[in-house]
This record gives structure tokens, sequence and C-alpha cells, in this order.
């Protein structure tokens, strides 16, 4: 369930004494699929060769979940995509170096993840406007040590250990979409 606080994004630019802040708002996803070898789960090859998951800005009076479906679905070429479950936020600081309408401007930048599940038989295509490189598949105990970013890993590692449990348990998470609907909210 998501908080009531987190259905819309909102942005905001503060001017203080010392310098400009703006809260950026940005959801993705971490998309897996089963095969007859396990669970993979996708990475995406970001613009600074760096493995990723998929994510991107909250555009006005969208909700943060039908973003990250989205967005996952531009920068993916995915076009059946589940969500099964938030994973959570990260937040990050960075000092705006490419935005010509914000140079400089410090940001504060908070990611919201989903966990997705895609068809068995989906690869996606990479988005080349985004300078999204390559889509590889990796397999679940692998995940960990292909994510290059390690603000993303606590996240990544929630995602695992819902696998550990499904295994536990015996019982698979529900099957994957069959067709392109968003969550229903």
């Amino acid at each position: 369930m998501i908080p009531m606080q987190q259905k819309r994004a909102v942005r905001e630019t503060r001017k203080g004494p010392a310098d400009r802040i703006k809260v950026e708002i940005s959801a993705g996803g971490i998309v897996f699929k089963r095969t007859p070898k396990g669970v993979r789960i996708a990475f995406i090859m970001d613009p600074f060769n760096k493995w990723a998951f998929a994510k991107g800005h909250v555009e006005k009076g969208e909700s943060i979940v039908d973003a990250a479906v989205r967005e996952t679905r531009e920068e993916m070429g995915l076009k059946k995509l589940r969500v099964v479950v938030p994973l959570g936020t990260i937040d990050f600081w960075f000092r705006d170096r490419y935005r010509a309408e914000t140079k400089g401007v410090l940001v504060h930048k908070y990611v919201h993840y989903f966990l997705m599940q895609t068809p068995t038989g989906a690869y996606g295509k990479p988005q080349k406007t985004e300078k999204i490189r390559r889509i590889i598949w990796t397999p679940l105990p692998k995940a960990m040590s292909t994510s290059s970013y390690e603000d993303v890993r606590p996240i990544l590692q929630k995602a695992v250990d819902l696998f550990a449990q499904e295994r536990r348990r015996g019982a698979h998470l529900p099957p994957a979409p069959s067709d392109a609907r968003p969550p229903a909210k």
C-alpha cells in the first residue's frame, strides 16, 4: 500500500541565503521475469556506463506508481508490466551540471522504486533518446553484484529477499501480466 503523501508528487524550488535547492521526485522499476533457468532481473546501462534500473521524473498530476510504470516502459521498451509491490524510496543530493535552466542548483532527489514483472519472453529495447545503451537480464543470485549504484542496493536487496521468502513458502508471486494496463489504483 502506498502512503497517501506519496500518491501525488510535489516539486518545489526553495531559495535560501546560501543557495537554491530544488526537490525532484522520480519513480522507477526493478523488473523481473521468470524463465526455465530461474528469475532474471533487468538492468539498463545508463548514460554514465553504469548498470542501473529504469527511472524518471513524475509529471505534474501523475501518481508515483503511474510514473514508475511509464518511465520503465519508455526506457526499457517493455509493453507488459505488472507492479508487484513498492520496494521503497532512496534520496540523494547533487549539483545539477547539465540542464541550462537549473545548472548549478543543489538538487534533493527522491526516487520511488517498485518491483515489476514482465512476461518470460520479454527482452525490451533500450531507449536511445535517453542514452540507454543496453538491457541485460541477470540471474537473481548475481543481481547484487551487478548493480553499479550503492544507494540502490538496499532497495534491490528487498526484492531479492522477497524471492527468498517466496522460495521458503513454496508459492510464487502472482503470474505475469496478460495485458499492458497499469495497476488498479
